[in-house]
C-alpha cells in the first residue's frame, strides 16, 4: 500500500511558477510509474504529466507541454512537478498518482494510488 502526500500548491499570479512535490511512502518507489492529474471545479479530472519508473520516459498533456516539467528523486521517494508560465486556466486541485507498471499512462483509471491533492490558484 502506497501513501502519497502532495505539497507546494498556493496562490500565484499569471506568469509565475510553482513546484509541486509528492512524497511516497509504504511501497517500493522504484516500482511505480507516477503521474500528475488536475481537476477544476465542475470539470473532469485531467491528465497533466507522467514519468516512468526509471525517469527515462515522460509524457505531457498538450496544454502544459513546454511549461511544466515532471521529475523524480528516488533517494527522496518524491516526484515533482515544476510549473512555469502559469495561466489562470491552470487553476485546479493537483493530485499525484502511482501505478505499478513500467509504462507511463495518461488515463486516470490506470493508476492504483492517489494523493489527497494540493490547490493551485493562478490569478490574472
Amino acid at each position: 500500500q502506497v501513501q502519497l502526500v502532495e505539497s507546494g500548491g498556493g496562490l500565484v499570479q499569471a506568469g509565475g511558477s510553482l513546484r509541486l512535490s509528492c512524497a511516497a511512502s509504504g511501497g517500493t518507489f522504484s516500482s511505480y510509474a507516477m503521474g500528475w492529474f488536475r481537476q477544476a471545479p465542475g470539470k473532469e479530472r485531467e491528465f497533466v504529466a507522467a514519468i516512468s519508473r526509471s525517469g527515462g520516459s515522460t509524457n505531457y498533456a498538450d496544454s502544459v507541454k513546454g511549461r511544466f516539467t515532471i521529475s523524480r528523486d528516488s533517494a527522496k521517494n518524491t516526484v515533482y512537478l515544476q510549473m512555469n508560465s502559469l495561466k489562470p486556466e491552470d487553476t485546479a486541485v493537483y493530485h499525484c498518482a502511482a501505478r505499478e507498471s513500467i509504462f507511463v499512462s495518461s488515463s486516470w483509471n490506470r493508476y492504483d494510488y492517489w494523493g489527497q491533492g494540493t490547490q493551485v490558484t493562478v490569478s490574472s
